[in-house]
């Protein structure tokens, strides 16, 4: 089944022939290798390049082994744009197969009619390690999981069933074609063997029982705050397995630099200033994180609120966790949170993940923080269900997930 990704497509455009080395980065599955080979040589075709000035090279293949010669895949990249002056599109996925890529990566930026794309994954380097070192030389385009609205688009347009679906089994987009079963088996095959082998095989991780069971700790504290202090304790008091604190972060390093989770710090609002050892931690696929816990944990309001956090990094936002101070008279100073800071150039916006408000105290207990927050900037309430935007006299927004989601431009209806 063909997904689109019009927004990614729309990156991989806007950077053709700057001059840099295009690197998609993103998580194992995640579909960077199809965005490139499918999605991005269609969009090529459309604007009038030809097929025969495309070249892509899969080095995961065994009829690519001759090209894992760098001098070989040099040569043979030479011929084929010596043929016209026009540029020509280089497309090499799972480069880091090639032996002294660096070296052949160096040598290509010095072809005048040559455009680079790359991709790469695995124990031995990641992407980000690829992006690191072209760092510079490079533009990276971050690829996440299917979106809701890339997931929706290959359904028959039931928002409901769609939901049900992604909440339980994320955007790994091979999981579209399987049935119940297999969509199972299949994240528990990715999320106990191959995205932690990854991590053990390029760090030589001998606790694997004890970095096994801090991932599923994380997975099953989705939006609380935290900090490797408080993990450690957690190992201390419950799984009788001992992590230091240092041991803690560095695991946790380990998952971030694999694109399995993502970290949101405190920021004090009023302050304008990130406080505080404590944060968050979301996972890039909300289907890797329920079956490292074998789909018993649904919750539904933490698996929401992770959504939305990917939803926002994947539209490009910085994403911190908010904090208001405020000291009610006559009482101790209070903190108040805000789910998320959403920044984004000049753009700001504050927004509270509710997954139900059926009563009036759960409505002013979602919007308080907003009110005490005294800028001019847009404050959204996003609660379960359709419901497009309504502002309410205090000028808060409040608007259904299912809006926010399927609508790009949902933050500024």
């Amino acid at each position: 089944m063909k997904i689109n990704r019009p927004k990614y497509i729309e990156q991989l455009l806007n950077a053709r022939e700057n001059g840099l080395i295009k690197i998609v980065t993103g998580m194992r599955r995640c579909g960077k290798s199809y965005l490139l080979s499918n999605l991005f040589v269609d969009a090529l075709k459309q604007y009038g390049v030809n097929e025969e000035e495309i070249l892509f090279v899969n080095m995961d293949s065994l009829r690519s082994r001759k090209y894992r010669n760098p001098e070989h895949l040099l040569d043979t990249i030479e011929l084929f744009c010596n043929v016209s002056d026009k540029m020509h599109y280089v497309i090499i996925d799972e480069v880091q197969m090639v032996e002294d890529f660096t070296e052949l990566l160096n040598s290509l930026l010095h072809i005048p009619n040559l455009d680079v794309y790359v991709t790469g994954s695995n124990s031995r380097f990641l992407s980000t390690d690829i992006a690191t070192e072209f760092r510079g030389r490079s533009y990276e385009i971050h690829l996440f999981p299917l979106s809701f609205a890339d997931y929706l688009s290959s359904t028959d347009g039931d928002l409901g069933k769609a939901w049900d679906y992604y909440k339980q089994y994320g955007g790994l987009p091979a999981l579209v074609s399987m049935n119940t079963e297999e969509r199972i088996a299949y994240l528990k095959q990715l999320s106990t063997t191959l995205y932690l082998r990854d991590i053990v095989e390029r760090h030589n991780v001998e606790n694997t029982s004890e970095l096994r069971e801090l991932i599923r700790v994380l997975a099953s504290s989705v939006g609380s705050l935290t900090n490797a202090t408080n993990l450690s304790n957690t190992f201390a008091s419950k799984k009788r397995l001992s992590l230091s604190d240092n041991t803690v972060s560095k695991y946790i390093k380990y998952f971030e630099e694999a694109f399995l989770i993502e970290k949101s710090v405190r920021y004090d609002i009023r302050g304008k200033q990130y406080i505080g050892a404590q944060a968050k931690y979301y996972f890039q696929d909300v289907g890797i994180r329920n079956a490292l816990l074998s789909f018993r944990q649904s919750d539904d309001g933490h698996v929401m609120e992770n959504v939305i956090y990917n939803e926002l990094c994947s539209r490009g936002y910085s994403v911190d966790v908010g904090n208001v101070i405020v000291r009610p008279q006559g009482m101790p100073r209070q903190t108040l949170e805000v789910d998320f800071v959403a920044n984004k150039g000049s753009k700001r916006y504050y927004i509270q993940s509710a997954y139900q408000m059926l009563t009036d105290e759960k409505i002013a207990q979602e919007k308080r923080s907003l009110l005490h927050i005294n800028d001019s900037f847009k404050k959204i309430v996003l609660t379960m269900g359709f419901q497009s935007p309504r502002h309410d006299e205090d000028g808060i927004v409040t608007m259904g997930l299912y809006q926010f989601l399927s609508d790009p431009d949902s933050l500024d209806r």
